[in-house]
């Protein structure tokens, strides 16, 4: 079997015969049922194909998709006008460097459907002009597909005059799809996020939003069901070049992989880049997160001074999470709209939800990336550093745990920024958490402080830390909770150890285990 790897184009992976997960049936009731669309999905997720999907079949071109659900649909197969504008493919560092990237479509259109326009018109009137007269031209209503409309947005954050610049120019741009309406068949705008209705769209009140709706959640990316459907053989072999049965692959698929929800009550989304790059390399590996570092989310995370532990306990309304307008107090719609958070849980009766990590590879990848921002600095990358923890975790020595946890703090030359005890706080999440992906940790937040335990198959360990007062009073607290009760019956050898951070000094200065 072919794996379109990094191949974005319908045509070339339906001539090559390149492996297709068959949307056509949701492509097909998309046109049928209204114009314009808007859809925020997270990179390499499926956007720009299903684009070139919408591009090929209004371009009449019904001999690529024999075969498939749209064959037995659509009776007509109009070639339409088609203006396919791609902002992928730029550096936008400059209000010029959007500018130009307008005009040299607008230009390539201008020479394909051979219309003259006034070069010296607004960016926003030569568009209204160019599907004007394409239109008269050709009798035929136009089609318009944008790919990664946010881009240029995305590129500018944290230069807020950048930002405004590149607001108004494309608030002005896409300005032509409502004064063109009774030219225009269709359209399909995509993107990682949506700027708000107040911004970029404020003015297109006729799109429609597909980016919750429930109807098309599996427009992009893959179900369980069609990687069984499509993909079953290259599972198999994939199970047998990593020593697994079909069955353990098939989970280990589901866990590093799945778990992407775009509305609540909907299947879980598999990543397909990463699907279709394990399939093809018969590897396990990080592909997705390996492609983007998220580098404008990690200073949107540290310019709030947002407490990491909130990530997965905050909620937040649907209009919240529908825009990120509002990042520079509320980090969390940029996570999610970007991929790295999910919805995981909804409370219909306040319309607010709950998010978390989609995936192992998610969660691991963005720990680590974490993991330099907010711990001291060491010389050790953060798995090798991590790994002399899990051993003495795993072999029992508590004291050495402790001391290695000790010096992590008094060796580094971290500079803290701000609060002490949310600095203190979002260390211990990004270390305990690091953690946790090579043995069991459970964290509790109780009224600020961190309560952890962490279980091997021939340990347990109860941590109570404490903040600017004194192990022995972490401990006396393990004992009033009854912490260890659970664990009475344990034949495993069990920690309770106390542990205090000073802000005077942000160190931990006092640490003891319980005899």
């Amino acid at each position: 079997m072919k794996y379109p790897i990094g191949i974005q184009n319908f045509e070339k992976i339906r001539r090559d015969g390149y492996a297709y997960v068959d949307k056509t049936n949701l492509m097909y009731k998309l046109v049928q049922e209204g114009n314009y669309y808007f859809l925020s999905r997270p990179r390499r997720f499926g956007k720009s194909l299903f684009l070139s999907t919408l591009e090929a079949y209004f371009d009449g071109q019904r001999e690529l998709f024999e075969g498939l659900a749209v064959s037995k649909l659509e009776k007509e197969w109009v070639k339409h006008p088609i203006l396919h504008l791609d902002l992928n493919t730029e550096k936008y560092d400059t209000k010029e460097a959007l500018e130009n990237k307008l005009r040299s479509f607008l230009a390539l259109w201008e020479g394909k459907y051979q219309v003259l326009n006034d070069k010296q018109q607004s960016l926003g009137i030569r568009f209204e002009d160019l599907i004007r007269k394409i239109f008269e031209k050709t009798g035929i209503r136009v089609v318009i597909l944008v790919d990664e409309y946010d881009k240029p947005m995305l590129q500018a954050i944290g230069n807020e005059t950048l930002q405004t610049e590149y607001r108004n120019t494309l608030k002005a741009f896409y300005g032509a799809l409502k004064s063109c309406d009774r030219y225009i068949r269709f359209a399909f705008l995509t993107g990682v996020t949506k700027f708000g209705k107040v911004s970029v769209f404020s003015d297109l009140n006729n799109l429609f939003d597909l980016s919750f709706d429930q109807r098309y959640s599996t427009i992009c990316g893959m179900t369980e069901d069609e990687i069984h459907a499509n993909f079953d053989e290259g599972v198999a072999l994939l199970a047998e070049a990593n020593k697994m049965t079909k069955e353990e692959c098939y989970a280990r698929l589901k866990r590093d992989f799945d778990g992407y929800h775009f509305c609540m009550d909907s299947p879980g989304m598999y990543n397909p880049f990463s699907m279709l790059n394990t399939l093809a390399s018969q590897q396990f590996r990080d592909y997705w997160f390996e492609t983007g570092t998220p580098s404008f989310l990690v200073y949107q995370l540290k310019k709030t001074g947002y407490p990491l532990e909130s990530m997965t306990t905050e909620e937040l309304s649907t209009d919240t999470l529908n825009s990120i307008d509002i990042m520079d107090e509320n980090p969390l719609p940029l996570l999610y709209q970007s991929g790295y958070l999910t919805l995981k849980s909804y409370d219909r009766e306040f319309d607010t939800y709950r998010l978390g990590f989609p995936n192992r590879e998610v969660e691991q990848g963005f720990i680590k990336y974490l993991y330099p921002f907010y711990t001291p600095k060491v010389l050790d990358k953060s798995t090798f550093f991590i790994s002399h923890f899990v051993k003495a975790i795993r072999n029992g020595d508590a004291e050495g745990f402790m001391r290695r946890l000790e010096n992590f703090f008094a060796s580094g030359d971290y500079q803290v920024m701000g609060n002490l005890e949310l600095y203190f706080q979002n260390t211990l999440y990004v270390f305990f958490r690091l953690l946790g992906f090579y043995v069991e940790v459970e964290r509790h937040a109780t009224d600020g402080r961190m309560d952890i335990l962490i279980q091997t198959p021939q340990y347990i360990y109860i941590l109570e830390l404490k903040l600017d007062k004194t192990a022995d009073e972490a401990l006396r607290q393990i004992e009033a909770k009854g912490y260890a009760r659970p664990f009475a019956g344990d034949s495993r050898q069990l920690f309770k150890i106390g542990i205090n951070f000073s802000t005077a000094t942000r160190r931990i200065d006092d640490w003891k285990i319980a005899e």
